[in-house]
């Protein structure tokens, strides 16, 4: 018979979250029933799309392509953050592998980066029309044709408010809970991945310390009760992990401002605004949490490096040799890479004069802006409403691979894994990949071994 297991990634939730607070009783029990929780050592860069890629191809972003949220395309100019297409992955996925060693295999893919076009039985994941006059139709782009509108119908409309920005909130982690747990018993695949985003926001707005997290904690404990509940009675095992775990920060670095004050960053003024001129650069930085993309021309390369590694807040800044051994070295990754210091994050913006800010610099914008901008999780209140160029408030990032296990993610089986992580050290993200694939790859005697 073959095994179903049920995979769910829980944003932001670290293995000091977990093992110093007493609101995680559902977790704790799935742990009794198998093992954990481990520490889960994410390879680099610790930033959702990179780490989903590698659970997702047991190979790093050398390999796989998924060089952070974002990337930068060089014949176009233009930059992309969380593009979802399954074509940018470029290693075969877990699902096809175990579709050409499982008989009759299917498989199911909720929320997780990366998955229109892939050929996963079930698909979910939200994907929003923008009107040209402003506003947005709020939909899901689903697999089979008619599950969304089938959920819709049974739990109301997912709303991106909940999801991302100044509005979010527990309803989303429960909704998709709700939709993962119909999923499993409508169309039963073998391997379900889900993601529930609930612990990602207020580590940021807050910091990983803040006392405040633990009703946080205790409000996706509960969704994830109900889910581990529905699983066990559809005959699926589940294993809980998480992508990254937060650490404290506090200051930003203002890379791509530095940068122009150093003469390498060019803008194009159109009116009071400057944007950002990708052809007229000598060097830029897509900055993603606590790394940057920086792209640089050849002949600025030493001395941009020799500017970043003086500055504070920066920890190191890797050449193609240092990506080469760090496992991020592909042709989408910038000539530089840098890391910021343990307390610290890289923002964005190039402009100096709030009166200059480009236009999505005050909206909620995560697929134009050439960087990841956490400062959307706020409003500034006086009119007109919008997004605020406050770094100051951010308290948590990640994409470093943290230093202190505390800070990794997680990994908790419902299961005894037949080759267990059994070291202090915990597991990596490619041991998880491996141990889904190994897990479902093995048939399921008729006594459950």
């Amino acid at each position: 018979m073959t095994r179903r297991l049920l995979v769910i990634d829980c944003a932001g939730l670290s293995y000091g979250l977990l093992r110093h607070t007493a609101a995680f009783p559902n977790l704790t029990a799935l742990a009794r029933q198998g093992g954990g929780p481990w520490p889960l050592r994410p390879t680099f860069p610790a930033v959702t799309c990179s780490v989903q890629a590698t659970l997702t191809t047991g190979v790093p972003p050398a390999k796989h392509g998924i060089i952070a949220n974002g990337y930068f395309d060089r014949e176009r100019l233009r930059t992309q953050f969380w593009e979802q297409s399954d074509r940018l992955v470029q290693s075969e996925r877990i699902w096809e592998t175990l579709r050409s060693r499982v008989e009759h295999f299917t498989s199911a893919m909720l929320f997780w980066q990366n998955s229109i076009g892939s050929s996963n039985d079930v698909v979910l994941t939200p994907a929003p029309i923008h009107k040209h006059h402003g506003g947005m139709i709020q939909d899901c782009y689903a697999r089979p044709a008619g599950l969304y509108q089938d959920l819709v119908a049974k739990f109301g409309k997912f709303s991106l408010w909940w999801y991302w920005g100044p509005l979010t909130s527990i309803k989303a982690t429960q909704w998709i809970g709700r939709a993962t747990a119909e999923v499993l018993r409508r169309h039963a695949p073998n391997l379900c991945l889900t993601y529930l985003p609930h612990l990602d926001y207020n580590q940021q707005r807050w910091g990983p310390d803040d006392p405040r997290l633990a009703e946080d904690c205790r409000a996706l404990d509960a969704v994830l009760g109900e889910l581990l509940d529905a699983a066990k009675g559809a005959g699926y095992e589940s294993i809980v992990l998480s992508d990254y775990g937060m650490t404290a920060v506090r200051a930003a670095v203002p890379v791509n401002r530095i940068l122009r004050e150093a003469g390498f960053l060019s803008v194009r003024r159109v009116g009071p605004q400057e944007w950002l001129d990708f052809a007229e650069s000598r060097a830029w930085a897509m900055a993603d949490h606590q790394i940057a993309h920086l792209f640089v021309r050849r002949e600025e390369e030493a001395a941009v490096g020799d500017l970043l590694r003086g500055t504070s807040g920066v920890e190191r800044v890797l050449d193609r040799a240092a990506q080469r051994e760090a496992g991020i070295d592909h042709a989408r990754s910038g000539e530089l890479v840098a890391i910021a210091s343990r307390d610290a994050w890289f923002s964005y913006p190039w402009w100096a004069d709030e009166r200059a800010a480009p236009d999505f610099a005050s909206h909620v914008d995560i697929h134009n802006k050439p960087g990841y901008d956490p400062c959307e999780l706020f409003w500034q209140w006086f009119p007109p409403l919008h997004v605020p160029n406050a770094p100051e408030r951010i308290r948590g990032s990640h994409g470093r691979v943290p230093d202190s296990l505390e800070s990794h993610g997680i990994c908790v089986t419902g299961f005894p894994p037949p080759s267990g992580p059994t070291s202090p050290e915990g597991v990596t993200d490619v041991g998880v990949y491996e141990m889904v694939r190994d897990h479902l790859a093995r048939r399921k005697t008729s006594a459950g071994g």
